[in-house]
């Protein structure tokens, strides 16, 4: 070899050398406590070979991680279903587009006073959600229980404004979805998730009196990113990774405590 080729040889090694393996990118993902916190957890190790470093933050609300998302503090989160996310487009003017579906949580009505509704009495406290569209899901268990009934077609979109029968009186308090299962021994029913059941281990997440059922998928939580971060590779390949792990479907079972009924693998 020629010196000046031994040379352009040895300075290529040295730059390689100095440069040394490439940098792994850094995700930020938002998250709730529970199961789905847990499980995004669960897939650190696995982003980690895969060249991503997972940031998982902890939100105790379901505001501030679209405001996150939106502001570009956030490169994911993964803690609402569509209906959810269309309700806060609707409000907020947010650009953040779903990029992939996760798991698919079964509510509840659960009461630690009544075995059943027949047993609900005149005047009875009722604990649902705040936020519109899981509200709405609450009071069509609520109305499937016989407790209520609202105007005909509302759906979902159901709000309090929407019963136009109460025979019981019941009296309705509005709270924050994940601390529903902290609250609900202080009333006489109230609408449940059993991921946010398992995580404040306050009672059996499978004694609820009605669930929603798990075969409507578009309940199921999505990774949401800003829409002009949608087509990023390393956001597409941290949901490949999610669907593939088998430590992110563990602790998914243990987050529902192993309970198939409380759940199901949505995509």
């Amino acid at each position: 070899m020629k010196p000046t080729a031994l040379l352009s040889a040895l300075l290529i090694a040295i730059a390689g050398a100095v440069a040394g393996p490439a940098m792994a990118e850094t995700v930020k993902i938002g998250v709730v406590p529970g199961v789905y916190g847990d499980s995004v957890e669960a897939l650190v190790p696995d982003a980690k070979a895969a060249g991503i470093d997972l940031e998982v933050i902890e939100f105790s609300d379901w505001t501030t991680p679209n405001e996150a998302l939106q502001a570009g503090d956030l490169d994911l989160n993964y803690f609402q279903h569509v209906p959810f996310l269309n309700n806060a487009i609707k409000q907020k003017g947010y650009k953040i587009v779903p990029v992939g579906v996760g798991t698919l949580a079964n509510i509840g009505i659960y009461s630690l006073k009544h075995k059943d509704f027949a047993s609900v009495p005149e005047g009875a406290k009722v604990a649902i959600a705040n936020d519109p569209v899981n509200q709405g899901r609450g009071l069509l268990l609520l109305e499937k229980g016989g407790l209520i009934k609202l105007k005909p077609g509302v759906g979902y979109l159901g709000t309090l404004d929407d019963i136009v029968e109460n025979p019981k009186k019941v009296t309705f308090s509005e709270v924050e979805g994940p601390q529903l299962a902290r609250i609900t021994a202080d009333v006489d029913v109230a609408l449940g998730y059993p991921h946010f059941i398992i995580a404040a281990k306050t009672f059996d997440p499978g004694s609820a009196l009605i669930y929603s059922g798990i075969d409507d998928k578009q309940f199921a939580i999505v990774f949401a990113a800003n829409a002009a971060k949608a087509d990023n590779p390393a956001l597409k390949k941290v949901v490949e990774l999610y669907h593939s792990s088998k430590a992110v479907r563990d602790a998914i079972d243990a987050g529902f405590a192993h309970n198939p009924k409380l759940y199901t693998i949505a995509w």
